[in-house]
């Protein structure tokens, strides 16, 4: 298939990016590049610098590379500066998500793959997180992600289209040839902050909170391999022949690590200390997030190849060592 990957030069699109090729697929990347990387987009990948707001430039290139399939990786993603700035998350989240659509639907390309987010839940009253719990988040980029779900399900309802949605929990590692990895300016996830401790590129790493109901105080986190992540967008393909459908699944593993857990998987993997010291609790933080993804492993056959910290920080320490300043390094 003719896959449009939008923001296919981001974190997770570019490795969905790498397996689609494997996968025998033709991918076609699209990013304006303000938080991708072009680097990250393999030689051989046709590539469009674009706004995936602008309808019409959409429409070109959806009939132009004849596109069978549109995955949709182009999100703000910081739950901070969400509430801060909100306008920005529900222009771009919302309003440039839905120009992306109608230029689908102008152009005959019905078959969509939304990157959702476990933020849409909010604060849940029961572990592990099911495709069934309600729904309520508590900050605009959950928000967003929940519009754009709604948006997709009334649409499947009255068209041919039809659309999967994938709530990730915590995307973590990188690529088996190190090739690709994880580089956010700001970064805020938890493993490459880590290692910025550890080789002193930042002082000392920050925990929030040591005092939840938890084995050690910290908070757990459901970390799940990106190549993981990027395998159930493929293997979802044939969910969508039919007009219509809107499936939904919770990507993780269902295997959570506390906060003093990854701290020493990184210790362990890299032989170097990672000097931390504790803060007070944030705010919106609940004890604990973890997946329950029994749907995507009985529908799509998906099971996480990474399923334990360790081996899941290794593969991102390969990165991470030879690509101490990301793609700058290049």
């Amino acid at each position: 298939m003719n896959v449009l990957v939008v923001g296919g030069a981001g974190y997770i699109g570019s490795h969905c990016v790498v397996q689609l090729v494997e996968a025998g697929h033709r991918p076609v990347v699209v990013d304006n590049l303000a938080f991708g990387h072009r680097g990250a987009v393999k030689d051989g990948v046709p590539f469009y610098e674009a706004d995936l707001g602008d309808r019409e430039a959409m429409a070109k290139i959806l009939k132009d590379e004849q596109i069978d399939i549109v995955m949709h990786f182009a999100a703000f993603t910081y739950v901070g500066e969400s509430v801060t700035e909100p306008l920005k998350y529900y222009r771009n989240n919302v309003g440039a998500t839905l120009e992306l659509i109608q230029a689908m639907v102008d152009t005959g390309v019905n078959k969509f793959i939304f990157s959702s987010t476990c933020a849409t839940f909010g604060v849940v009253e029961s572990l592990p997180i099911v495709e069934t719990l309600p729904q309520s988040p508590i900050n605009p980029y959950g928000q967003t992600k929940l519009d754009l779900e709604n948006a997709l399900r009334a649409i499947t309802k009255t068209s041919d289209f039809s659309a999967a949605i994938f709530r990730y929990f915590n995307a973590a590692g990188a690529a088996e040839d190190g090739s690709i990895g994880e580089d956010h300016q700001p970064e805020t996830h938890l493993i490459p902050l880590c290692f910025d401790a550890a080789t002193g590129r930042r002082g000392a790493l920050k925990v929030f909170g040591s005092d939840y109901p938890t084995p050690d105080g910290t908070c757990l986190r459901d970390y799940v391999h990106v190549d993981d992540l990027s395998r159930a967008h493929i293997a979802v393909f044939d969910k969508l022949g039919t007009p219509g459908t809107c499936v939904d699944y919770n990507l993780g593993t269902g295997n959570p690590s506390s906060v003093l857990e990854v701290i020493n998987a990184v210790k362990e993997v890299t032989g170097l200390d990672v000097p931390y010291e504790m803060d007070d609790r944030r705010e919106g933080d609940p004890p604990a997030l973890y997946a329950d993804s029994k749907k995507a492993n009985e529908e799509l056959g998906w099971v996480p190849k990474y399923n334990d910290i360790t081996s899941l920080v290794a593969s991102a320490w390969k990165w991470h060592k030879d690509h101490p300043k990301g793609y700058d390094d290049k």
